[in-house]
């Protein structure tokens, strides 16, 4: 029996993989296929559960422009309603039919001879489909660090993005590993009902206001029987957005302006002096990521919180003892650690041409053109892979431009059967070459950790310019001499 030959095989149900099959439905392809590993789409709003989870980027701006959320109820929205949003998206470009829950892809391999690739789960299934797009996204992996004697920990652990509900930590003793992104979120949420917390700082964050806007009644109604108003307030704050762009330059007025922004947040929400020295960072404002609360400062300054910067010794039974000799009791610890953040290809296998794995050809320094063709791997397409993450607007805007050219490129499949989409090596390297010299002047390769760097402080994570800057090149190369047809 003859298999079935898909025209475009995307992995990931999450923002990136529902994007890129609402744009291939959008133009007229529809012999695909979505395969995701959950029971559920959504990705990280489906899998970050953590009190108060919600994104630190403007909800207006945290969508699809074919599709305005417009009954979005507030500037900054919540995990649940931008879960909703996705299965509002799925559900309005009818991509139910062409999604595959509970498949975890382990292995896609290029078949030479065929000129298409073979993915197979892992209960030994194969698909066949001309073109493959891997969606992992960037930040889907937990990684939680090893500690001396954490086994014997007899209390709850687990990381922020797989939160245990059963665990009730009213009147307990928790502890925070981690004081970013996530746990700027949770830590107020915790703070209010658990007998004691220790955040684990490892180095102070750049926090600006988040001045969170609900939307009246008569607002939401303007949005939805108007939405050129709700695109008006969408376009004005990207365009801010964009202009915010020059803070992330290392000594630039926009930078210092974002320094003295978040100093003056500090200050007003952190009044004892010494709490004060120990949440300013010590870097270039912009090396990590920029984040935005109101009440993380606040939920610091209350009796039952503890910032511990000292480093974790060892886990006892009991709790965890510190290098400074300060032992914490602890009933409960929340590992707010990040991801595997450099991960592009997750734990599968993904082989090229001449046998070539994708782990081979990178090592430890993923690289893409435009962030989504890798050579000696034909038709295939990387969502949100090397160089297109963003630290001053939303990444759904980056999203919305990769799946432009990826439609167009399957579109370009489906016309030429003979066609296969692949780029020199040359321009890889050039291109690569060229980003990296545009980030020499950036807050990202400043002196400072950040999960933007790979071990050899080789920023493979970060675009180096503004969304129009990335749109504009990216449409310039819809048909670049340097790929290979």
């Amino acid at each position: 029996m003859t298999e079935h030959l898909y025209d475009a095989l995307i992995i990931g149900a999450g923002f990136g993989g529902l994007g890129a099959a609402a744009q291939l439905t959008r133009h007229g392809v529809r012999n695909f296929c979505l395969l995701e590993a959950g029971d559920e789409i959504g990705g990280v709003w489906r899998d970050n559960t953590y009190p108060g989870a919600a994104c630190d980027t403007q909800s207006v701006i945290y969508c699809y422009s074919y599709l305005p959320h417009l009954t979005v109820s507030r500037m900054y929205a919540g995990r649940d309603e931008l879960l909703s949003y996705l299965h509002h998206l799925a559900q309005h470009f009818a991509l139910t039919e062409h999604i595959r829950l509970g498949t975890r892809v382990v292995r896609a391999q290029w078949d030479e001879s065929r000129s298409h690739w073979v993915v197979t789960d892992r209960n030994g299934n194969e698909f066949h489909t001309r073109a493959l797009i891997p969606a992992w996204g960037q930040l889907g992996t937990p990684h939680i660090p090893t500690f001396t004697g954490q086994d014997s920990f007899r209390g709850n652990m687990f990381h922020s993005a797989r939160w245990d509900h059963t665990v009730d930590l009213t009147g307990k003793r928790v502890a925070s590993v981690g004081a970013a992104a996530s746990a700027v979120q949770y830590v107020p949420e915790i703070a209010a009902s658990a007998k004691q917390l220790v955040v684990f700082q490892r180095s102070a964050n750049y926090i600006l206001p988040r001045n969170q806007q609900v939307f009246t009644t008569a607002e939401l109604d303007t949005h939805r029987n108007d939405p050129g108003t709700f695109h008006a307030l969408r376009e004005r704050i990207h365009n801010e957005r964009e202009e915010g762009f020059d803070r992330t330059r290392r000594g630039t007025d926009g930078q210092r302006s974002g320094a003295d922004d978040a100093r003056r947040h500090l200050e007003s929400q952190v009044a004892d002096p010494d709490l004060r020295v120990v949440l300013t960072p010590d870097y270039d404002f912009g090396c990590k990521r920029i984040l935005r609360s109101d009440d993380y400062y606040p939920a610091l300054t209350q009796p039952n919180v503890t910032v511990e910067t000292a480093n974790i010794l060892r886990f006892t039974p009991d709790g965890v003892l510190v290098d400074n000799g300060e032992f914490y009791p602890l009933d409960v610890v929340v590992f707010g650690t990040g991801f595997a953040s450099q991960s592009f290809q997750g734990d599968t296998a993904i082989i090229g041409c001449g046998g070539r794995s994708l782990h081979e050809r990178w090592g430890t320094t993923p690289e893409a053109y435009l962030g989504m063709l890798v050579d000696g791997f034909p038709n295939m397409f990387l969502v949100y892979g090397p160089n297109t993450n963003l630290n001053h607007n939303s990444i759904v805007a980056m999203l919305e431009v990769q799946h432009e050219f990826i439609a167009e490129s399957v579109e370009r499949l489906c016309a030429y059967s003979e066609l296969n989409i692949d780029v020199e090596e040359y321009a890889i390297r050039g291109y690569n070459a060229w980003l990296q010299v545009q980030l020499e002047d950036s807050a990202f390769t400043s002196e400072c950790s950040s999960w933007y760097k790979n071990g050899d402080g080789k920023v493979i994570n970060n675009w180096c310019g503004t969304v129009e800057d990335y749109r504009r090149l990216v449409t310039a190369r819809t048909r670049p001499e340097a790929v290979r047809s």
